[in-house]
């Protein structure tokens, strides 16, 4: 039972890590399409900029789910630290 929670909690966490990296490195590509957007180039069509536009909502967007499932996460971890910790004490 200590081994599984304390498991647990570990995948609490790395959830917790990987889905603030995935939100970090969407809102970098998010960015990169915002800045091919505002670029000024000769021969860019209107529909190139509304491709742009709405990829860059697209990953921000995505980017805002992943950084509020990183902040679940992050309030439920030390929930089941303290679980693990309270369970790993001796009783007398």
């Amino acid at each position: 039972m200590k081994n599984r929670k304390k498991q647990t909690a570990a995948m609490l966490r790395s959830k917790m890590v990987d889905f603030k990296q995935f939100a970090i490195t969407l809102l970098c590509v998010g960015s990169f399409f915002y800045i091919g957007t505002i670029l000024p180039t000769g021969d860019k069509a209107m529909i190139d900029t509304y491709v742009y536009m709405g990829a860059t909502i697209m990953f921000l967007g995505i980017s805002i789910v992943f950084f509020s499932l990183s902040k679940k996460y992050k309030k439920i971890w030390p929930k089941w630290m303290t679980m693990t910790l309270y369970n790993n004490r001796s009783k007398p």
